[in-house]
């Protein structure tokens, strides 16, 4: 099969690779219908996760068909059409029975091109199946399906969930990208007062707009003194760090009211300074996380009712083994208007099919 092979900081290729083979009895094997590239990607091919080592599939996001399971899969048969969590689940470590399944134990937890390879390839392995794939309805598009797979999920757990959005509150998203603008939107389930929209590029700033925000600033100056002037003078009751470099970080800090949540969702490559000189007497919570995606099936459920607006997100379509372009396009999001890209790739049906 051909796959996007990391090889190295500031490096990949599509390149042909031995197609996957069922490993444990818990593993299906999947036919890559669609994907799409994160901006975590984006951070492995910088060199900011060292864990991913040269030769891995990257990708980590999915919606295909079943072409094979384990002897103990039991919640998916061939030929059904799934979407691949960015999430392994084991199921049975202390942190998955709490749903905490991002920090799962038993050899799940964020693995999919990170610690193993992942879907941006024709197929997939997909360790414990049962807990890590979605069957989807028919009527959901592929490519809305496959912003389930991650940004949504992430931007609703560890935005808006782990920042506790209220009735009422005032809510700042730092950072207009995919992460943000998924944040606007599942930040309005919630019902919040105001959403205010911080980012350098006036674009996004437009994109934050058509996904609820109430009100826009660029980063900076400009964008503290907006909030200051909504809140009178008090702050925003959450912030959502949606960007993932030092300076987003310390400005959302400066943002949040006493009392106030930090919720941090961006990847970060460097340190960030904690002013705990200014904030130890504000009651300020920070929280961080790596999403768990136990919201996946609630969301589905409310893509599948027309409730998400996962289609205006997607702004470039192209052929799977058009990869190396549709991450050219993604990383220059400035120049090319991109939120998300979503590659569909051609059938290949060489893979044999094994006895379980």
């Amino acid at each position: 099969m051909k796959a996007l092979v990391f090889q190295g900081s500031g490096k990949s290729a599509w390149e042909e690779i031995a197609d996957p083979a069922l490993q444990e009895a818990t593993d299906a094997i999947v036919r890559v219908d669609a994907v799409t590239i994160c901006g975590t990607d984006l951070h492995i091919l910088k060199g900011d996760v060292p864990e991913v080592r040269p030769g891995t599939v990257l990708g980590h996001e999915a919606v295909g068909e079943v072409v094979e399971v384990g002897s103990d899969v039991r919640g998916v048969r061939p030929g059904e059409r799934v979407l691949v969590s960015c999430i392994t689940a084991c199921g049975r470590c202390r942190f998955c029975r709490e749903g905490a399944y991002g920090q799962c134990r038993g050899g799940g937890g964020w693995i999919l091109g990170h610690l193993i390879n992942g879907t941006q390839a024709e197929y997939v392995r997909v360790p414990y199946a049962d807990l890590s794939v979605h069957p989807l309805p028919g009527a959901v598009d592929s490519k809305d399906a496959v912003l389930l797979a991650d940004i949504i999920p992430t931007a609703y757990e560890v935005g808006v969930l782990n920042g506790r959005v209220r009735p009422g509150d005032t809510i700042t998203v730092v950072g207009a990208g995919p992460i943000g603008l998924a944040a606007i939107a599942t930040a309005r389930l919630h019902t919040p007062e105001k959403i205010i929209a911080v980012d350098l590029a006036p674009p996004r700033l437009e994109a934050a707009k058509r996904f609820g925000a109430d009100a826009v600033a660029s980063a900076g100056e400009e964008a503290e003194q907006l909030v200051a002037d909504l809140t009178e003078g008090l702050g925003a009751d959450v912030v959502i760090e949606a960007v993932g470099v030092p300076e987003s970080f310390e400005t959302c800090t400066r943002m949040v009211r006493p009392g106030g949540h930090v919720a941090n969702v961006g990847v970060h490559g460097k340190p960030a300074t904690l002013h705990l000189e200014d904030l130890w007497i504000k009651n300020v919570t920070i929280t961080t996380g790596l999403v768990d995606t136990h919201s996946t099936p609630m969301l589905l459920r409310m893509l599948a009712a027309g409730r998400l607006p996962t289609a205006s997100m997607v702004t470039h379509t192209f052929p799977l083994d058009h990869m190396e372009e549709a991450y050219d396009v993604f990383s220059r999001a400035a120049d090319t208007g991109a939120l998300k890209v979503v590659l569909g790739g051609q059938q290949h049906d060489v893979l044999a099919v094994r006895a379980s």
